[in-house]
């Protein structure tokens, strides 16, 4: 592995854990010319899946892109990188445990929403309206009380210690 800071392709591993339940490594590395540190990370590259888009476009997934977006939802919350490691994670292996080769992006949204929802219900709403493109206030009134209702459903069945 190649140092980002003075180029030297000899460096070291200082560090390993697996992210994601084991779907990918983090590993810290020292370069030995310059002594720096730096991050890397290793995981399987869903060879050849595509997405198909609301309009009908197709393009190959990109988890980083997937990342991007929900650490734009995630923004200024108290939500971990290996949460949202783990969101990635947990999409890419769905969609290939589905077996087909094209998936539609509303699969995609749809898991990423039933993550969040455990996870950050303010991320929730916010990928939410970007997802199912709330066109007013009213939409956004409605899925914030759906919301709530379930939320109130879950505590109601929560067993009791």
């Amino acid at each position: 592995m190649r140092c980002p800071f003075c180029g030297a392709r000899d460096t070291r591993v200082i560090d390993s854990r697996e992210l994601g339940g084991g779907e990918s490594i983090r590993r810290r590395r020292e370069c030995v010319v310059c002594g720096r540190r730096f991050t890397t990370y290793e995981r399987v590259e869903p060879g050849g899946l595509m997405v198909i888009k609301r309009d009908g476009r197709r393009e190959e997934f990109d988890s980083r892109k997937l990342r991007d977006k929900l650490r734009l939802a995630l923004t200024k919350r108290p939500v971990s990188q290996e949460e949202v490691d783990r969101i990635v994670a947990t999409v890419e292996r769905e969609l290939l445990a589905t077996g087909k080769i094209e998936v539609p992006s509303t699969l995609i949204g749809e898991i990423v929403l039933r993550e969040l929802k455990q996870l950050d219900e303010v991320a929730y709403i916010r990928f939410a309206s970007v997802y199912r493109r709330f066109a007013d206030l009213e939409d956004l009134r409605r899925e914030m009380e759906a919301l709530g209702a379930a939320r109130t459903r879950s505590e109601h069945e929560a067993p009791s210690s």
